[in-house]
């Protein structure tokens, strides 16, 4: 299993749940410093984080969006107007918009997750 990648070298973590209470390719959804944090467990084991709220809909629905690939990437299909967010990036695949990725680490079997994103995506502008 693996974490993000883009973890900072000073983060303050917010444990979520343990990894055993989530189920591969279905996310949950957490309230993390006082934001709506979408947290996934992928088939390969690897654990990813974005920002619950859809920002095309704004709606508080990310996590439970469908999980899937495109080209290659990680994505999470918007249960409202169905546009897919690179689970890596942020970045929507199907419009000018994007949503924060979390750094996310499992210790002892718990998830957690930092109180800030590191990246948030560029929109086309």
């Amino acid at each position: 299993m693996t974490t993000t990648s883009l973890t900072p070298s000073i983060a303050t973590w917010t444990p979520v749940c343990g990894v055993d209470d989530l189920t591969a390719e279905r996310g949950v959804a957490a309230l993390v410093a006082g934001a709506q944090v979408a947290v996934f467990l992928l088939a390969d084991g690897d654990v990813l984080a974005v920002g619950n709220v859809d920002p095309i809909s704004g709606a508080a629905v990310l996590s439970r969006g469908i999980v899937g690939t495109r080209a290659g990437s990680p994505v999470v299909v918007s249960p409202m107007l169905k546009q897919a967010f690179d689970l890596r990036t942020g970045a929507c695949l199907d419009a000018d918009a994007a949503v924060p990725v979390y750094p996310v680490r499992v210790r002892d079997g718990v998830v957690e997750v930092a109180t800030a994103p590191t990246v948030t995506a560029r929109v086309a502008t």
